[in-house]
């Protein structure tokens, strides 16, 4: 660190950390400190009648301080909230040690600071719940001021809003940005709700391999890595499907994961490299039966973690709300185009591509063609939850064929606020049909499809064991997460969204 350039803030908040020791005050110091009460149950819970006073210790930032003589106002802020901190240099500094409260508090404490308040709650006469202090110990110095953020007249100074730093410094962004907390405290209760849904179904939470040796159960392109010791090239994994069904085949009824997944493609406001997904397999049950567990599922998590089924997102109001509309591919781009695609090969889908303005590549299949019309014509019109059922086969490699028409599977993927949330299958479970659907994918592979699938050739011997009927759902958690707390862009529901490296002097 001795050759990082410091501001003058900086060597000043250093200086008074060497004040500090010189002092004997440890300004990192180790014990323990114990806390008994926080300050969002220590304002709920204020009784102005009590007596005794309620004594509380507590603990956290210095936000703001008011020297006035004798005695002082900070703020304190913990991990629940802010409450007001009143000290007397007479109680926290009695006898000879007066002399204290002028270098500590008054010259060597600083906004940004850890500090422990020992003392009893009382009402200001303004009415303000207070901590009055008995006891103030230095639990961590903060060697950066923070970017307090001020309001006056309601225009706002020194905001910390550059995306770029918010989420480079979300320790900063948390601490001073109103709200931050609480988009993260509901990422997690969108995962409880989620995990309590099935936990209550009877399926059981696993775990499978996030480096594989094959890239299976999506098309996208993967990041690639090498094992030395085995001297192997290895793949992050961008799905967990294959191996959730292997558990399928061994005999579990029901499981699910909420995996890590990686596809080494494009970053945007809906797209980071890195991302949380969550599969669910239950045998015995097909898309139809998916379609209405997953509607209920997202109907509990909406309730749960907002009170109602109703979200904003921007300028529209998306109701969670069961059952959804179901709307097949083929009268979705009909609808939309006035194209019906129904029989066409790929040379008819390429000149449809044309007629609409969509670019293609040569490398593109009739799955890629219709998912590009789809895409570019359709998907954005879907604001309410849809489901969007009934896939072309060349789509859908995985999926099981549609009962009533072999050209098409039986999947449907859910559109919300003009995106894709969920997708979900009735699962293909002939080994046969499953070999040949893999080997067409590596056609498309040759002809430079980078996002093709590799033949997974222990996924198809587990299949020739037998697997029973089965439906399976994947769905973006952090896209949920997106529509739950209101947020139309990745980077604010990660704690530390891929950015670019820093460059440090």
């Amino acid at each position: 660190m001795s050759n990082i350039e410091l501001s003058e803030q900086e060597q000043i908040r250093r200086q008074s950390m060497d004040e500090m020791r010189r002092m004997g005050i440890e300004p990192y110091p180790a014990p323990e400190y114990e806390v008994t009460g926080y300050t969002d149950e220590i304002k709920a819970n204020f009784d102005d009648a009590l007596e005794p006073a309620r004594e509380v210790a507590v603990a956290g930032r210095v936000m703001s301080r008011r020297i006035m003589g004798k005695a002082s106002f900070m703020e304190l802020m913990d991990s629940r909230g802010r409450i007001q901190v009143y000290v007397s240099r007479d109680e926290i500094c009695p006898g000879e040690d007066k002399d204290l409260y002028n270098k500590v508090f008054k010259k060597l404490l600083d906004i940004g600071d850890f500090v422990g308040i020992r003392g009893y709650v009382f009402r200001t006469q303004t009415g303000e719940i207070t901590i009055h202090a008995r006891e103030l110990t230095v639990l961590g110095k903060s060697l950066r001021p923070l970017p307090i953020v001020k309001v006056k007249d309601g225009v706002v100074y020194d905001s910390f809003d550059d995306p770029e730093l918010r989420y480079r410094r979300r320790y900063v962004d948390l601490v001073v940005n109103e709200g931050v907390k609480e988009t993260f405290i509901k990422r997690t209760k969108v995962f409880n709700s989620m995990r309590e849904y099935f936990n209550t179904a009877g399926y059981l939470e696993v775990e499978t391999p996030i480096l594989q040796s094959i890239p299976g159960g999506a098309a996208a392109r993967p990041f690639i890595t090498h094992h030395n010791a085995l001297d192997i090239p290895l793949y992050l994994r961008i799905a967990d499907e294959l191996y959730l069904k292997r558990l399928i085949v061994g005999g579990f009824e029901g499981v699910y994961e909420f995996s890590k997944n990686f596809r080494n493609e494009g970053m945007d406001r809906t797209h980071n490299p890195e991302f949380t997904c969550m599969e669910i397999y239950v045998a015995y049950k097909d898309y139809n039966w998916m379609m209405k567990f997953t509607e209920r599922m997202l109907e509990k998590i909406c309730l749960d973690v907002n009170g109602t089924t109703k979200v904003m997102v921007g300028d529209n109001e998306i109701d969670f709300k069961a059952p959804y509309r179901r709307v097949t591919m083929t009268e979705a781009i009909l609808e939309h185009t006035g194209i019906d695609i129904t029989g066409m090969d790929e040379e008819a889908l390429r000149k449809v591509c044309r007629d609409l303005g969509i670019e293609t590549a040569p490398s593109m299949g009739k799955g890629k063609l219709i998912d590009e019309i789809f895409g570019e014509k359709c998907e954005g019109k879907y604001i309410q939850p849809t489901f969007i059922t009934d896939y072309p086969i060349e789509m859908s490699p995985l999926t099981k064929r549609h009962r009533d028409n072999p050209e098409l599977t039986e999947r449907f993927e859910l559109m919300v606020n003009g995106k894709e949330l969920a997708n979900a299958y009735s699962e293909l479970n002939d080994p046969i049909d499953q070999y040949e659907r893999f080997v067409e994918q590596m056609r498309l592979g040759e002809k430079g499809d980078d996002e093709a699938m590799i033949i997974d050739k222990d996924f198809i011997r587990a299949l020739e064991y037998g697997m029973p009927p089965t439906s399976g759902m994947g769905i973006g958690m952090d896209r949920l997460v997106m529509l739950m707390t209101g947020k139309t862009t990745i980077q604010e529901v990660l704690f530390f969204p891929q950015m670019r490296p820093e460059k440090w002097d």
